[in-house]
């Protein structure tokens, strides 16, 4: 029974959008870290994932959102900013860091909201 509370569309697209922001923090955070590193290639989320989980939301597909698991690969659009190589701008890669936190604070929201919305039901108690 409680498996079915888990397991239903949304929480889990939540939850897989979480995990996703998560992981483009990291990467985020790698970029930056690898800022005058000669040759460096910025990373950020595989595009393949939006789509994938776009299609496994608007098809209801609960199995394939629970196996969706977020992967990184190289920003292919990204383009060198100095002589050696180095595909990372700064300035470009704080903005994305501070959008991806408020990302995370809203997604991180929804899945609290939901837990709370469970303990209600459980113990008759908002708090």
């Amino acid at each position: 029974m409680i498996d079915a509370l888990f397991n239903q569309t949304n929480y889990l697209a939540a939850k897989r959008m979480l995990d996703a922001t998560v992981l483009r923090h990291e990467a985020l955070a790698a970029n930056v870290a690898n800022l005058e590193t000669p040759g460096y290639r910025r990373v950020d989320l595989a595009g393949s994932f939006q789509e994938e989980l776009r299609r496994a939301i608007a098809t209801g597909d609960t199995k394939r959102l629970a196996e969706l698991k977020p992967a990184l690969a190289p920003d292919t659009s990204a383009l060198p900013n100095s002589r050696d190589g180095n595909t990372v701008n700064l300035e470009q890669e704080l903005l994305e860091l501070n959008q991806n936190a408020l990302v995370h604070a809203f997604q991180t929201q929804l899945v609290t909201g939901r837990l709370l919305r469970l303990k209600l039901a459980i113990t008759g108690r908002a708090v």
